[in-house]
């Protein structure tokens, strides 16, 4: 009798949000958007992942909602702090927020189970429903990924199982992936380890295997970054 009445309380209880994201204005919107539920209650708005884990720790929520990018590392904090939510407190939900559109990040975030997982992007914020409706969903076990995600990742899997990627090397694929993020070649052999020679033979090598040679036509460390962005992400957002 006592456990039943301890479940019933559960189940009438509001929902328990932590919510973390360094920009004031989106943390306001998630104010304003939680507010007009009385099925779930706000009890900590933090603006760092740091401030994040103590206020985990103090209100034991039943789902966080996490911006994707936000200090203490900046680039994908959100996901960092999913994979360690799984280790250190399994049942409590979460919700990436993103202000783009990411499969490589959902499926990150998904990993290894998709159970008490989701990623919206913040447009999702000017529709009260599909917030509070996430909540709800994530707080059950169940997941939810943003449309515009899913789309990305049909098309995505339409395209060709193979293309020039492939022939890279494993170690050219790394260049170019850092390439793609407009690093030179003094800073790819800064983060490689390897001389700047190195570095220049792996690109002199890319451009060959992608059959960019005219460099009077377009410039091929663009084209190549393009190929890798059109190609070898979607695919691998899959895998």
């Amino acid at each position: 009798m006592k456990q039943d009445l301890v479940a019933e309380s559960r189940l009438s209880a509001p929902l328990r949000v932590v919510a973390a994201d360094d920009s004031y204005l989106i943390r306001e919107a998630i104010r304003a958007v939680l507010a007009t539920s009385d099925r779930i209650e706000l009890v900590a708005l933090v603006e760092d992942g740091d401030q994040l884990w103590q206020a985990v720790a103090d209100e034991s929520p039943d789902v966080v909602i996490v911006d994707i990018r936000m200090p203490p590392s900046g680039d994908y904090e959100g996901i960092n702090i999913a994979r360690r939510m799984r280790e250190e407190y399994p049942d409590i939900g979460l919700i990436a927020l993103s202000q783009w559109a990411e499969p490589s990040l959902a499926v990150s975030l998904l990993r290894p189970s998709a159970q008490g997982r989701g990623y919206l992007l913040k447009d999702r914020l000017y529709d009260r429903s599909e917030l509070l409706q996430a909540i709800e969903v994530i707080a059950h076990g169940g997941s939810v990924i943003d449309p515009v995600v899913v789309e990305h990742l049909i098309q995505g899997a339409r395209r060709p199982s193979r293309s020039p990627i492939d022939e890279l090397t494993p170690r050219e694929q790394e260049v170019l992936a850092l390439m793609a993020r407009g690093k030179s070649n003094a800073a790819i052999a800064e983060d490689l380890t390897l001389t700047k020679r190195a570095v220049e033979k792996h690109v002199g090598s890319i451009f060959m295997k992608l059959m960019l040679e005219d460099e009077s036509v377009v410039s091929r460390r663009v084209a190549a970054v393009l190929m890798y962005l059109s190609d070898v992400q979607p695919r691998s957002e899959l895998s």
